[in-house]
């Protein structure tokens, strides 16, 4: 076993001496293999989270048609969503730190999205525009903490090592689940409503896409002890300063913290959103038919799935984070001006935003490990 096998994650050289099944390739966590599989299961904790997130997206039309929503009362879906989380996922990263810690905070985000899921499929299900509003709600309170989580998991096991290209496979994986979302809703609730017509039928599509959620809360778990057992066996603590973070020691991040933020907030809102009414806005621009629109206004979650990991890889071996960043940000500028003010086939800059995309997601998240101690990451990563 060569020294960078044996090396500690985060802890001291004083490790726990491991015997049988524990002492083997796959099971051991000073190993290679060990890591990979809880990366694994590390990359699909977000996956229900970020299955879900647009299932109104990839149903815009039938929603508005099958329970007479108007698109400002379609976008509430998203709006409640996000609003909360403004503040919320900031204390979320805050409890992550001071009072849940990773592992039992994991679970309980991933039991707020799970749950948030079922009272909006079960809105859709009596015909209840409030309930299904109250459910994407609850389901907010844990999508966007549940990130944070994942993103401080993948900090505790690899900083130091292949941090971009976890950041950037952790992406692959969330917009896997946003992709397969994207194709498999519509037809899926096609089947449904030859059954089942109407609204119980859409309810009951919406109740399917909540196995997701339980997949992930299996994750979670499955997280929570292996992280455990990891903390034991290398002694994580022993390597801890023994900080605890304060609510006043936010005033004192760097500057370079709240750059990243802005840039964050900048850069999301011209892809989320759009990507939230993409469907119609390709049917009305381009004339597409509507599976045609979906496919279009999926490809920049197809693309990241393939390129985050290749450009993380990449970045890992480069450097030059900062470049990156400035590149995605450039070439997400260049594609939006193509598709607004020109009528140049979609499928060009969709492909392009979506290589854009994933260039800046995989340089600019591990950026925040560098310039912040880890009792403050889950903070860090809420704001």
């Amino acid at each position: 076993m060569d020294k960078e096998e044996t090396k500690p994650l985060l802890g001291g050289d004083d490790e726990e001496e491991l015997t049988g099944c524990g002492a083997t390739l796959p099971c051991d966590p000073r190993r290679w293999l060990h890591r990979f599989l809880v990366l694994i299961i590390m990359c699909f904790l977000s996956f229900g989270s970020y299955f879900c997130y647009d299932n109104p997206a990839a149903m815009q039309d039938t929603m508005e048609s099958v329970l007479h929503l108007s698109t400002s009362q379609f976008m509430m879906f998203y709006a409640l969503y996000s609003w909360p989380n403004v503040i919320l996922c900031f204390f979320g990263g805050f409890l992550i730190d001071r009072v849940f810690g990773i592992r039992l905070g994991a679970i309980i985000f991933a039991a707020f999205v799970t749950v948030g899921q079922v009272i909006f499929a079960l809105g859709a299900y009596i015909n209840s525009y409030w309930t299904m509003n109250m459910g994407r709600f609850v389901f907010g309170l844990g999508g966007e903490s549940l990130a944070v989580a994942q993103n401080t998991y993948a900090v505790s096991w690899f900083k130091g090592r292949e941090l971009n290209m976890v950041f950037g496979l952790q992406l692959s994986f969330s917009r896997i689940g946003s992709t397969v979302n994207m194709n498999v809703m519509q037809p899926l609730y096609n089947s449904v409503q030859n059954i089942i017509p109407g609204y119980q039928g859409l309810g009951v599509t919406l109740f399917l896409a909540t196995i997701t959620c339980g997949y992930s809360m299996c994750c979670a778990l499955a997280m929570a002890y292996y992280d455990r057992r990891a903390a034991r066996i290398l002694k994580r603590d022993g390597g801890k300063t023994g900080e605890v973070i304060q609510l006043k020691d936010v005033k004192d991040f760097p500057a370079s913290l709240w750059v990243i933020c802005i840039i964050c907030v900048a850069y999301y809102v011209t892809v989320f959103p759009f990507i939230g009414l993409g469907l119609v806005f390709f049917e009305m621009k381009f004339d597409m038919d509507p599976s045609e629109a979906n496919l279009v206004n999926s490809l920049v979650y197809v693309i990241s799935a393939g390129a985050s990991p290749v450009f993380g890889f990449l970045i890992d071996r480069t450097g030059k984070n900062i470049f990156w960043v400035l590149t995605g940000v450039t070439f997400t500028l260049g594609c939006h001006a193509i598709l607004a003010f020109t009528f140049v086939n979609p499928f060009f800059p969709m492909i392009t935003m979506g290589l854009a995309y994933s260039v800046l997601a995989s340089a600019l998240w591990p950026m925040v490990a560098l310039i912040i101690p880890e009792y403050q990451l889950g903070t860090a990563y809420g704001l």
